[in-house]
């Protein structure tokens, strides 16, 4: 990788943001329409969160962006060298890196940007000690709501899919899960005793109850099954398939993890961009 290749030559300036306060309504909608995985949150210009698709997934009742927001975000300086955004991602589990400039927002940088420069490198090493090891697959038709349930308790942005016969027949990501979902309002009931236990002049069977009801707004993922939303024919590739020949067909595709697959078509692991930055931090 060039040692004069700086987070400003690769990072995307006209960044999709929510402010505080805000509600969780316009972050899911800026997922959906942008295709993409998280939101800077903004005070003012200085970021003072994140708030990503598993986040969404994980609270689905909440509305405040404040409580759903990851607070104080890893950022990186626009003229850091990308070898140390790479380390950053991959040091701290995080996908994207807000840019700032005297804690001013001006970019963001993601792990897809470093691994479009990686295509560029023509690195022949084989992607095959790069697998992730902890593959979690579904079947294909596995309802969508425990779909997600699973990739959450994995702590899996996109898993593949099996038939019965255990061929690859897709791949889901949260986006595909996002996308299918809905805002679901509904009102419920609490009930409120007027009594106290330690009265003694409330008698159990006469005690005065007080009904509240209160609006409920939750993000609900339908009951359909899998393969209904799933990427039938995913992009593969081979684990002698070279470094830079699998950044490149992540890029062209626009994808984050990439199906390994024997010849006869056989799941043996799975390719995530983050795995490939490795390649540069090493």
């Amino acid at each position: 990788m060039p040692k004069n290749t700086i987070i400003e030559d690769i990072m995307v300036t006209n960044v999709a943001y929510a402010t505080i306060p805000g509600s969780r309504d316009e972050v899911l909608n800026i997922l959906k329409e942008k295709k993409i995985s998280g939101v800077p949150i903004l005070k003012g210009n200085n970021v003072v969160g994140i708030v990503s698709r598993t986040d969404l997934l994980k609270n689905p009742e909440e509305e405040q962006l404040a409580m759903l927001m990851q607070r104080n975000p890893i950022t990186v300086n626009r003229k850091a060298d990308i070898t140390e955004a790479a380390k950053l991602f991959l040091e701290n589990n995080i996908r994207r890196l807000p840019v700032v400039n005297n804690g001013d927002l001006v970019g963001m940088v993601t792990i897809a940007d470093i691994v479009a420069s990686i295509a560029d490198l023509d690195i022949t090493e084989q992607v095959g000690p790069y697998l992730d090891d902890g593959v979690v697959a579904v079947w294909c038709e596995t309802p969508l709501p425990l779909t997600a349930r699973i990739m959450e308790l994995s702590h899996k942005k996109a898993v593949p899919v099996l038939d019965a016969n255990q061929d690859l027949v897709g791949i889901v990501s949260e986006l595909d899960i996002i996308n299918a979902s809905i805002i679901e309002d509904s009102v419920e009931m609490s009930d409120m005793s007027a009594g106290s236990d330690d009265d003694e002049w409330t008698w159990e069977s006469m005690r005065d109850t007080m009904s509240i009801y209160y609006s409920v707004s939750r993000i609900k993922v339908p009951n359909i099954i899998v393969k209904d939303v799933m990427i039938k024919e995913p992009i593969t590739a081979s684990h002698i398939s070279e470094v830079s020949d699998c950044a490149l067909r992540m890029k062209r595709a626009r994808i984050d993890q990439m199906p390994i697959v024997n010849a006869d078509q056989k799941l043996l692991g799975m390719l995530k961009d983050k795995d490939l930055l490795k390649v540069i931090v090493d």
